[in-house]
């Protein structure tokens, strides 16, 4: 081993430049030479990447987003577009790649991984949807920012008799959306793995209003089969039933800003040294994840097309505690 690359892809994550310092930091540490490709798989098909050091990398731990940019590459999802990318890891001498993000960053990262190049993922999303690790690199931060927000709203929802609806990020997958709600003290929680009509949740924001709750907070997963437009489409329609002055609040992006709070730093660090140790120990293909309280490594082929279920157990905490 020589010459290492890294990326970032798919959606940024608060820790990403932290993940990104380490695996600089730790390859260099391996008298390794680290490359950084910018803008991630179209990075590699246009053949743009600088060699980083470790002070390239200095101050960039405590800031959200990605200094290597994110982009979509159309290109990259076709077998002639990948057979450029690893043409110019090849031209480039570059002996291994690692690539930072989520389900569809570790797709691609598989496909080249087939075609016989050495990969190493390293488990980035906030939507903590990704196989082969219990918590991923951003979920921390963006849960923290959604529930700074729910305190917020709580408070003013107080004070007006109001029922808010707050839309969380997630995709499709509920985690966040879930982890707030019970995080919030939500009186109700819609997320994709299991659907909730309007009606039923009009008959609970009601009875919470009968019993003299002084507000309602509901949490919806974007991905919900009744996300929070058409949940306030609803109750336009359909006031009486809610007993509560409605309103919605849809956090979106904001949730993926910022700086990363102290686990996603330590996380992202402890997984992007697990890169570079995996690398070293001969591992090729792989996932670096958390399991368990511990970082490990599991088969891309094993990661990709899937998604970790939600836990049934929280789910009902979740309605049991809302009462």
């Amino acid at each position: 081993m020589r010459r290492i690359a890294v990326l970032t892809s798919g959606g940024d994550a608060p820790g990403m430049n932290a993940a990104i310092r380490a695996v600089v930091r730790t390859g260099i540490g391996r008298d390794w030479e680290v490359f950084g490709v910018r803008n991630g798989f179209a990075g590699l098909i246009g053949g743009d990447m600088t060699p980083l050091s470790a002070r390239d990398v200095g101050g960039i731990l405590q800031r959200g987003g990605t200094v290597l940019g994110s982009a979509r590459s159309p290109e990259f999802e076709t077998v002639p577009g990948r057979e450029k990318a690893v043409r110019n890891l090849n031209a480039s001498r570059i002996d291994a790649l690692v690539v930072i993000g989520g389900n569809g960053s570790q797709t691609g990262a598989h496909c080249l991984s087939q075609m016989g190049f050495p990969v190493v993922g390293v488990a980035s999303t906030i939507d903590n949807d990704l196989a082969g690790s219990d918590i991923t690199i951003g979920v921390d931060t963006a849960l923290n920012i959604a529930l700074e927000a729910i305190d917020r709203l709580k408070t003013t929802a107080s004070s007006h008799q109001r029922a808010f609806i707050v839309e969380v990020m997630g995709r499709h997958c509920g985690y966040l959306a879930l982890m707030a709600a019970i995080a919030g003290g939500a009186e109700a929680v819609l997320l994709p793995e299991f659907g909730v009509e309007p009606e039923a949740l009009a008959k609970e924001l009601h009875e919470a209003y009968l019993r003299g709750k002084p507000h309602a907070l509901v949490v919806v997963a974007e991905g919900a089969k009744y996300n929070a437009e058409r949940l306030a489409a609803y109750f336009r329609t359909h006031k009486e039933q809610c007993g509560f002055d409605l309103r919605v609040t849809t956090l979106g992006h904001v949730q993926r800003g910022g700086a990363p709070g102290a686990f996603d730093r330590i996380l992202a660090t402890r997984l992007g040294n697990g890169a570079t140790e995996a690398l070293a120990r001969g591992e090729r293909g792989v996932l670096v994840g958390y399991v368990k309280s511990e970082v490990a490594t599991t088969p891309l082929a094993e990661v990709v097309g899937k998604q970790k279920p939600l836990d049934p157990a929280l789910v009902q905490m979740a309605g049991v505690l809302a009462r």
